[in-house]
C-alpha cells in the first residue's frame, strides 16, 4: 500500500455558489461563470472521491470496502465501519438556508419512521437521509458571516423592542420561552407572518440603500436575501431567523464549531468544512427547499447561543488545531514555509488539502487546490517547494 494517494473529490454546482474561487484554488477555468458551491471529499454515496492507485483510478468506497482496515486502522474500523467523516471547500455567495441538524438517536429515529412511512429516500419531502448525526466546524479562508444560535436573552428582548413591528411577540418570549417565540411565529399563517415582515423588509431596504447599516445588522442580510426587492406576499419566515440569531464575523483562518440542534445559516465567504458523513438538514426558511416545521422544532436546542470563535491551538510551531467535541473528526492548519519539512504520523485516514503554496508529500507533489489521502499507520515527510497552507482532516 502507498503512503500517500492523490484524491480528487467532485464539486457541486448549487445556485448559491461563487464563480471564482474555487476554480481559482484548484486552477480550473470556468468561462460560463457555472456556480461553484462546494468541493466534496469522501465516501458520501451522493459524491465518492476517486483516488489515483499505480492499478489506475478508484472510487474511495471501492478501496475502503476492500481494505478497510489497512486504509481506516482498526480503532476507526470498530467505531464506525466506514470514513465517519466528510471533507468540503465552500464558497458561499448567497445565503444558505436557515437549518439545524440532528443528533445521532433521533437521527436513527426520524430515519426509520420515513422508511416505515415509505418516503423516497430523494423525495423532495424527505427530512433523514442517513441514519446519522451531522456536527460540522468550519474555518474560513476568507473573511466569513454566518448565523449561529439564537441571541443572549436580553439582546433578543431589546432586539423585539427594537422595530414596532416585533411587538405583538414580546409576550411570547417574556425574556425566556425562545420556543414560544420561535413555534408562535412559524405556525403563522403566511398573512399573518407577512403582516410583521412587510414592514422589516422595508426598513431593511431603506436602511442599506440609505448606507446606515452594514453586515452587522439583520437588516444588511435581510435585504441581501431578497436583492433589495420587496416581495408583495409570502414573504420567507427564514427572515424572522435572521433577527432572532447571532450574526458573527470570523476572520481568515479563525473556525467555528456548530453541533446538534443549533438553528445556523452560512451568509457569506468561503471556508473549509468538516462534518460527520451525514446529509440530514432540517430547514427553517431562507429556502425554496421543504420546510417541515414541526420536525424542525423537535430538532432544535431552544437555548440562547454565545459565539466562541476558535482562534486555533498551536500544537508545535507547524500545526495548528480546532479543537471539535465529537469522535467523528478533528481538523488541524499545517503552515510550512519554504524549503521546511514536517512529518504526519498516520493513525487513521488522513486528508491533506492544500490550500496555498506547493509540497512534496512521499512520491507526490501538490499544488494549491489539491488534495492527498493518508492511510493508517504511516510516517510521511512534507516539504514545502513554497510557503504552503494545508488543512488535514482526521479520526481523533
Amino acid at each position: 500500500m502507498q503512503k500517500a494517494y492523490k484524491l480528487q473529490g467532485k464539486h457541486r454546482h448549487y445556485d448559491w455558489g461563487g464563480t471564482q474561487f474555487i476554480p481559482a484554488l484548484m486552477g480550473e477555468e470556468n468561462p460560463n461563470n457555472t456556480p461553484y458551491a462546494e468541493y466534496w471529499m469522501g465516501a458520501h454515496p451522493a459524491a465518492v472521491s476517486e483516488i489515483t492507485t499505480e492499478q489506475g483510478v478508484v472510487l474511495l468506497d471501492k478501496m475502503l470496502a476492500d481494505n478497510g482496515a489497512m486504509l481506516l486502522g482498526e480503532k476507526t474500523l470498530a467505531n464506525f465501519g466506514t470514513l465517519p467523516y466528510l471533507y468540503k471547500v465552500l464558497d458561499v455567495a448567497k445565503m444558505l438556508s436557515i437549518q439545524a441538524h440532528p443528533n445521532i438517536q433521533n437521527a436513527i429515529l426520524g430515519y426509520e419512521k420515513e422508511e416505515a412511512a415509505g418516503i423516497d429516500l430523494n423525495a423532495a419531502v424527505r427530512n433523514y437521509k442517513d441514519k446519522n448525526h451531522k456536527p460540522e466546524v468550519m474555518v474560513a479562508l476568507s473573511d466569513f458571516w454566518l448565523l449561529h444560535g439564537f441571541l443572549a436573552p436580553e439582546l433578543l428582548e431589546a432586539r423585539l423592542k427594537e422595530f414596532s413591528y416585533f411587538n405583538p411577540l414580546q409576550d411570547h418570549f417574556r425574556g425566556v420561552d425562545y420556543e414560544g417565540l420561535y413555534r408562535f411565529f412559524m405556525q403563522l399563517s403566511s398573512e399573518d407572518s407577512d403582516y410583521i415582515l412587510k414592514p422589516l423588509i422595508l426598513d431593511a431596504v431603506r436602511s442599506v440603500k440609505n448606507g446606515t447599516v452594514d453586515k452587522s445588522h439583520p437588516h444588511w442580510w435581510a435585504n441581501k436575501y431578497y436583492d433589495g426587492h420587496i416581495p408583495d406576499k409570502n414573504i420567507d419566515k427564514g427572515i424572522f431567523s435572521i433577527y432572532i440569531l447571532n450574526i458573527v464575523q470570523v476572520a481568515k483562518y479563525e473556525g467555528v464549531f456548530q453541533g446538534a440542534g443549533l438553528l445556523h445559516a452560512y451568509l457569506e465567504g468561503q471556508n473549509i468544512e468538516l462534518m460527520a458523513n451525514s446529509d440530514n438538514v432540517l430547514r427553517g426558511g431562507l429556502t425554496t427547499k421543504h420546510v417541515d416545521v414541526n420536525e424542525l422544532i423537535q430538532q432544535v436546542k431552544f437555548i440562547p447561543t454565545y459565539p466562541h470563535v476558535l482562534k486555533g491551538e498551536a500544537l508545535n510551531v507547524h500545526e495548528t488545531t480546532y479543537p471539535c467535541p465529537v469522535p467523528d473528526f478533528s481538523l488541524t492548519k499545517i503552515t510550512l514555509l519554504k524549503d521546511k519539512s514536517y512529518t504526519i504520523n498516520t493513525s487513521g485516514l488522513e486528508m491533506v488539502l492544500l490550500t496555498q503554496g506547493g509540497i512534496q508529500l512521499d512520491t507526490l507533489v501538490l499544488n494549491a487546490g489539491q488534495v492527498a489521502m493518508l492511510p493508517a499507520g504511516q510516517s510521511v515527510v512534507l516539504t514545502a517547494n513554497s510557503d504552503s497552507v494545508m488543512f488535514k482532516s482526521f479520526v481523533p
